[in-house]
Formats: structure tokens, sequence, C-alpha cells
């Protein structure tokens, strides 16, 4: 029988949390991700089915939403949902089976990295990261953009903490792009 280890995305056995200054920079492990497209002619349905899954409307353009599951919004009548790994190991399946075919669903969990910034400043930062207008952020926003040529998701939960979603295979890269930001702002 195999021995297999689990390591994170940067490669550790447990998450890497980096401080510099006001920031702390922490690679998140612990959330199952899911994407959700709707079939063509069922948008409506799929954004009722959405409304069930998070006990909320499904997010508007540039947004993120929810409650035990949040979603933020990738494009029209697509979202990534958010979980709880410990609870919802099985999220794509689970919202699968809701679905009932009126929308795609793809696992996402180990496709990207995710690391959470938390701190004051944080427009600071992003301002130098990539060509959103962070300053305007005050909670649930939510975009594609760009950070060091990588093709990134950043979420304001709040105005003093932000999600970047990345790809896992270029984990250390992006890490190295936060910590080189926060080393040169703070």
């Amino acid at each position: 029988m195999h021995d297999l280890i689990a390591i994170t995305p940067l490669g550790g056995r447990a998450p890497k949390v980096d401080r510099h200054g006001p920031v702390t920079l922490t690679e998140v492990v612990d959330t199952a991700l899911a994407s959700v497209a709707a079939r063509h002619g069922r948008d409506t349905d799929t954004a009722a089915m959405m409304q069930s899954l998070l006990e909320a409307p499904a997010p508007a353009p540039a947004r993120a939403a929810g409650g035990a599951l949040e979603a933020f919004w990738t494009g029209p009548d697509q979202w990534m949902v958010e979980a709880s790994f410990a609870s919802h190991e099985d999220l794509a399946s689970r919202i699968a089976d809701l679905a009932k075919g009126c929308a795609s669903v793809t696992e996402q969990t180990d496709a990207w990295c995710r690391f959470d910034l938390r701190g004051e400043g944080l427009p600071d930062l992003f301002e130098r990261l990539c060509v959103v207008n962070t300053r305007k952020f005050t909670g649930g926003e939510a975009t594609r953009c760009s950070i060091e040529h990588l093709g990134c998701f950043l979420i304001c939960r709040a105005v003093d903490h932000y999600t970047v979603y990345g790809p896992r295979s270029s984990a250390g890269s992006l890490h190295h792009a936060l910590l080189v930001g926060m080393r040169s702002v703070f």
C-alpha cells in the first residue's frame, strides 16, 4: 500500500503564512471549488438552482455572494462555488445532482490555489499587481484579472480581506508576486 502525503499548492505539509507590515498572506487549502455554467436555454433554471444552493440570488456580474456556500461570478450564467472542504469534499457531485441537467458542473478544487490577504492598505498593494480599481471595493466584488501574467480571480470579501485564486501549477510564482508586492508597498 502506498503512503501518500498530501501537500499544499506551495509544496508544504501545512499552509504557508507570511506577514509583512500590516498584511498577512495565507495559503488557504481547505476550500472545495466547483464551476457551474448554465446549459443553452437553461439560464433561468440554473439561476433558480443557484438561488436554492446559496440561499441567496446567484451573484451578479463582478460580484460574490452566499452564506455557508459562496459563489462568485465568472462569466455570463457562470459561477465558481466555494465551500468548506471538510463538509463539502464532494461539492461538484452535490451541485450536479441538484442541477438535474440544467447546468454543467465541473470539479475545480485541485486546479486552483488560493491566497487570502488580510490587513490595512490592500488597495495600495493591488494597484501595483493588477489593473483593477480596488480603491472602490467595499466588499462583495469579484473579478478576473492578470497578476504577473497569470489569469486570476480577485475577490474582495471586506476592505481588509481579499482572496486571490490562481492556477495551482503556478502557485509558487503567484505567491512570490504577492509577497514581493507586499514588501514593495509596506
